[in-house]
């Protein structure tokens, strides 16, 4: 096209194949005209070739101004639930926009993208169009640009433009509702209440008052009786400070399985559901899977904060040394409180930090050990090795006070946590391997 005007360059490439069939006829009607001298024929070469490019040029430089506004409710989803995307469009000029069909880009995770017919927008008006999307992998999600094909009035030319923006959806693990238990001293580390730990350590700043008749004698304050001569009883229980650890291994060495039926899966959204559940026990709970330090979440709300289970919409599998890693980040930190790891494929050597962990005596610690043979096909030789491996390992948390126990593909999140519920309840912790630990 080296030589034309400016304007016919995308006048051309933006014709249909309506608008090339009109231009092409229009040629060929010039061509016969000059060949049997037929001045008519010319008239309607010109016509064929002035339509499509006229709408062409037309519909190029109209001077539309849209603005785009796009909202995601919610913007976090757990995999498998349903978020609503709205698009608000506000046409800027006073000139009226033709019907233009739009599409708004998705991933393939979220399904086809959606595709919507808007029809004509007045100027100065705003419309609206809403779709829903779903997903049952977990992710953090572009949604956009949207992009809008307009035609003209005889579908001679077809222009498509694009608006730069961009949203994203963060579709989170799946979680399961576990069976509460009970946070008493077993479960304490720094679960203590302030008002006992004050009690036992003689500290003055506990609120009393004297003791009233009908009061609970439970809440009588020794030391202040002591001191005052009299009974006092606290006016009130400070709430639970307590923390818990939720460790698992991201190694890709140590999972097997593919997609969201793999190991891996498995032990992030068992991560997931303790560090709920833990939180709306009213832990603060944070996530280790690498060397990386986390946060807290909120303690005393029961809410688990975005940024925590936003890391695990994300996670990956990565290098053997992970595990290693976030063990380190445990051990620097003392390993207080409450300590859940979720462990795939490992042996004695993978666990010998969390071992001293547990002799060191200042965390209570629950080992989950994901069967991993059960999650893909191997040779039977290989498969008992593994097998083997994992109860040496069980062995080796048991006797070194951790309390383990095992799952596989075909048991539920909620099964292997009620186990170790119905396990802390019966008030013997160290030194156990629980039932569903083969060869315990």
């Amino acid at each position: 096209m080296a030589g034309l005007p400016t304007w016919v360059r995308p006048a051309l490439a933006g014709l249909t194949t309506r608008g090339r069939s009109f231009l092409a006829a229009g040629v060929a009607a010039a061509v016969c005209s000059l060949v049997l001298g037929q001045s008519d024929l010319m008239r309607v070469a010109v016509l064929l070739v002035a339509l499509p490019l006229a709408c062409s040029v037309a519909l190029i430089r109209a001077n539309y101004r849209l603005s785009l506004t796009r909202s995601i409710n919610p913007p976090r989803v757990v995999a498998g639930g349903m978020a609503r995307v709205r698009l608000e469009m506000h046409n800027l000029t006073r000139l009226g926009t033709r019907v233009m069909l739009a599409e708004d880009r998705v991933p393939y995770a979220l399904g086809a993208p959606p595709r919507f017919v808007l029809d004509r927008l007045p100027g100065g008006r705003k419309a609206a169009v809403t779709y829903s999307l779903r997903s049952e992998i977990r992710g953090r999600y572009p949604i956009g640009p949207l992009r809008l094909r307009l035609t003209d009035a005889f579908g001679m030319c077809e222009v498509t433009r694009a608006f730069s923006a961009t949203d994203s959806l963060v579709v989170l693990p799946k979680t399961w509702p576990l069976d509460a238990v009970r946070p008493g001293s077993m479960w304490g580390g720094k679960g203590e209440s302030l008002s006992r730990r004050a009690a036992a350590s003689g500290e003055d700043d506990v609120a009393t008052r004297e003791y009233r008749h009908g009061d609970d004698l439970r809440r009588v304050h020794w030391r202040s009786t002591a001191r005052r001569g009299e009974l006092m009883v606290r006016t009130d229980e400070q709430p639970r400070r307590m923390r818990a650890t939720v460790l698992f291994d991201a190694r890709r060495i140590g999972h097997r399985g593919d997609g969201p039926a793999s190991s891996f899966e498995w032990a992030v959204s068992a991560a997931a559901s303790v560090a709920v559940h833990l939180a709306e026990q009213r832990y603060g709970v944070r996530i280790i899977h690498d060397g990386r330090t986390t946060s807290w979440s909120t303690p005393l709300t029961g809410i688990v904060s975005g940024s925590l289970l936003d890391d695990l919409a994300v996670v990956t599998t990565g290098p053997q040394e992970l595990l290693a890693d976030a063990v380190n980040v445990l051990a620097r930190d003392g390993g207080d409180g409450l300590v859940v790891v979720v462990l795939g494929e490992t042996d004695e050597s993978d666990v010998k930090a969390l071992a001293r962990l547990g002799q060191q005596g200042g965390a209570r610690g629950i080992a989950i050990l994901l069967r991993t043979t059960n999650w893909g096909s191997l040779p039977e030789r290989r498969a008992e090795e593994i097998d083997e491996q994992r109860r040496t390992v069980a062995r080796l948390l048991a006797d070194t006070g951790w309390m383990v126990t095992e799952a596989g593909p075909e048991e539920t999140i909620a099964t292997t946590w009620a186990r170790v519920g119905g396990f802390s309840d019966s008030g013997a912790w160290a030194g156990r391997a629980m039932q569903g630990v083969a060869g315990s």
